[in-house]
């Protein structure tokens, strides 16, 4: 039984890799002052990106759960999510209104995903 962590930090690694599951770290917007379709957008780039580097991709998501601001934007970031997961390869979800670390911060995500076998 292997951890791999990576770019680990003080507090947190980006990505954990635990006999084939890989978490990812919470993911927010390349930019805050965007609206929410563009955080939650950067965001899920974001997310694709470090599933590519973990050795994973959209397809191999487990679960995610997203933070939302406030639920006025459940819409918004549903029509980004959607087009974005790729139709079949749904992961298990859980969406809930929180406190942001920071107030301009609009959606955050943390997503479990599995290693693709070679």
């Amino acid at each position: 039984m292997s951890i791999e962590r990576i770019e680990t930090k003080t507090r947190m690694s980006r990505i954990v890799k635990h006999n084939g599951t890989i978490y990812l770290c919470g993911q927010v917007c390349q930019d805050a002052t965007k609206d929410i379709t563009e955080q939650t957008q950067t965001m899920l780039d974001k997310v694709e990106a470090l599933l590519l580097q973990a050795g994973s991709d959209k397809k191999h998501m487990l679960s995610a759960t997203i933070y939302v601001k406030d639920m006025s934007y459940f819409a918004e970031m549903n029509a980004v999510w959607d087009a974005w997961v790729i139709e079949g390869y749904a992961p298990a979800r859980a969406c809930v209104a929180a406190k942001m670390a920071r107030d301009a911060l609009l959606v955050e995500i943390s997503v479990v995903a599995a290693e693709i076998q070679a």
